[in-house]
């Protein structure tokens, strides 16, 4: 949220995938603490120290909650209580990003565009669409200023772990053509559609065998694969717009020309606390851009 003023832009692009997936229960018994989290089990005694570790998961785009002794195993024994009370987690944090936004953004003359990506809850659509200065742009077709529109979705191709807002390629293709058959100039138009065209740079994945697990390739390292979407590419070929932004693919950060359109994945290094993402400079064309992380 204090990238758009750093870098002095005039309209932030949040592009999706901003929900955690990981519950981690903190169970308070006899004035102490007991936390696992990424194979360590900690007991922990003081404020400081349950708030540093509560502040370590969170970073790591995870929700901490503490419980009493019991009350997660009960909770856990009933899944669709499980996953109710997930959700509202989810909810609750998305509802304090958007709070943060509206409390820096406002008065500075960035607009705030957050879109889900397809591993986000439905959940929380409503949240963001409740403000009154960010916008969600799912499905829509919006003015970035003047002279550009742009389009966005969150919704992919299916993936392996059937995401929330994953879809067949038919179903991906008529949400993008419904969107670009209502810009005014598709060629003045961003595409900002979260997963990226299938076969180029931005869309390689370690290939999973049948237990999802990456596969070595013979030469060391893992075995990559294409794993974009085609629905993707037939419409950025197609309707040739300014400019696409991508994601989902968090290691696949890079740069790629189709026909006429820049085409970006900015990659992710959330785990790691460092923050990826790009800065387009719009004209006519794409006059510059730059990959930045820090």
């Amino acid at each position: 949220m204090n990238a758009g003023k750093h870098y002095k832009a005039n309209v932030l692009i949040v592009g999706g995938d901003i929900t955690g997936k990981m519950l981690v229960p903190m169970v308070e018994n006899d004035g102490k603490c007991e936390v696992e989290h990424l194979g360590v089990r900690r007991h922990l005694s003081t404020k400081t120290e349950i708030d540093d570790v509560t502040k370590q998961i969170a970073d790591a785009g995870g929700y901490a909650y503490r419980f009493g002794p019991g009350e997660f195993e009960e909770l856990a024994s009933e899944k669709t209580k499980l996953d109710s009370f997930f959700e509202q987690l989810i909810a609750e944090r998305i509802r304090r990003w958007v709070e943060i936004a509206e409390q820096r953004l406002k008065g500075t003359g960035i607009s705030c565009f957050i879109n889900p990506g397809n591993d986000d809850s439905h959940v929380i659509d409503d949240v963001i669409k409740r403000s009154e200065y960010v916008v969600m742009p799912e499905g829509e077709v919006v003015m970035l200023d003047s002279k550009h529109e742009m389009i966005s979705t969150g919704y992919a191709n299916i993936t392996p772990w059937n995401c929330p807002r994953d879809v067949p390629e038919e179903e991906l293709e008529k949400r993008l053509e419904d969107m670009a058959g209502k810009t005014e100039n598709a060629h003045r138009c961003v595409f900002n559609l979260h997963c990226p065209p299938f076969d180029t740079p931005l869309d390689l994945a370690p290939k999973l065998d049948e237990n999802l697990k990456p596969v070595l390739a013979p030469g060391g390292g893992y075995e990559m694969i294409h794993v974009g979407s085609v629905s993707v590419r037939k419409v950025i070929e197609k309707y040739r717009p300014l400019l696409g932004l991508h994601g989902h693919i968090h290691e696949s950060r890079g740069i790629v020309k189709l026909r006429d359109t820049l085409c970006i994945n900015p990659g992710s290094e959330y785990l790691d606390g460092v923050l990826r993402g790009v800065i387009v400079d719009l004209d006519d064309g794409v006059k510059s851009y730059l990959l930045t992380e820090g």
